[in-house]
């Protein structure tokens, strides 16, 4: 009888003692293979809805995120002035492209700048995602292009470029004559690209205070987002789609009371 208490009082301990073992593994944790880093991507379980909570030290689930749906009757509409000049030249230097996982990423050596609200913002690389992520009242495009800069103090002002398909960009032709590229590769380019052809200065935007559309999400970013959309050809979006992870786009976010600027 005393032997089958103590076998009795064994099993119990032994099946408190796994209980407690379960209970501490943590989430991330595969039993018999240890700790798996769970990276933030674009779908299942790691997806924009689940950023804020694999990436504990991000702004993800701030009040100020991008991107956003701009409904355009909801805008304060103001005269273009001189908040932004387009400082491009004809000699942009292209340094390098990678495909990050995420995206087709194109660096700039030091050079080309914008001046935004009296400040200098350099340009340091061009991106895409498919489809977009801004909306303009509603209508998703087939793509967008965001042009980053930041300033010396680090602050960023990203000017997106909403993309229709149409005719051949010959723009999108040099930057896709260093595709296609592999998940990890990077290509060295040096050499010149000119981007007045997205004939900015000419276009009406839209601008207000957001975020990165990707982790860490940091809430220092001035958006401004161009109306008019640039004119691409199908053949051209679908090269780069087949570079890119499918529908590299973050989920549209919450204005909380922001105010978005039309300037015409």
């Amino acid at each position: 009888m005393k032997i089958t208490v103590k076998i009795l009082i064994g099993l119990t301990l032994l099946v408190a003692i796994a209980c407690y073992k379960t209970q501490k593994r943590p989430n991330n944790t595969i039993a018999g293979h240890g700790t798996q880093e769970m990276h933030w991507s674009y779908s299942g379980e790691t997806s924009p809805v689940h950023w804020a909570e694999i990436e504990k030290n991000s702004d993800c689930n701030g009040n100020h995120q991008s991107p956003i749906n701009i409904i355009h009757n909801d805008v304060d509409s103001v005269r273009i002035n001189n908040d932004l000049k387009i400082l491009y030249t004809p000699s942009t230097l292209l340094s390098k492209v990678e495909n990050n996982g995420h995206s087709i990423q194109f660096d700039f050596e030091p050079g080309d700048s914008i001046n935004y609200k009296g400040k200098t913002f350099y340009l340091k690389q061009i991106h895409f995602h498919e489809p977009s992520e801004h909306r303009i009242n509603g209508m998703i495009y087939p793509i967008e292009m965001h042009l980053v800069h930041v300033s010396k103090r680090g602050e960023i002002t990203v000017l997106g470029v909403l993309g229709e398909e149409g005719k051949e960009s010959q723009l999108f032709e040099f930057f896709e004559s260093f595709l296609p590229l592999e998940n990890g590769a990077v290509k060295d380019i040096h050499q010149k690209i000119d981007l007045s052809g997205l004939f900015l200065e000419d276009k009406h935007y839209y601008s207000y205070g957001g975020s990165l559309t990707t982790p860490p999400c940091s809430e220092n970013v001035n958006w401004i987002v161009f109306k008019e959309p640039i004119i691409l050809s199908v053949e051209e979006v679908l090269k780069l789609k087949n570079n890119m992870p499918l529908n590299n786009y973050r989920n549209e976010q919450a204005l909380n009371g922001r105010i978005v600027n039309y300037h015409y």
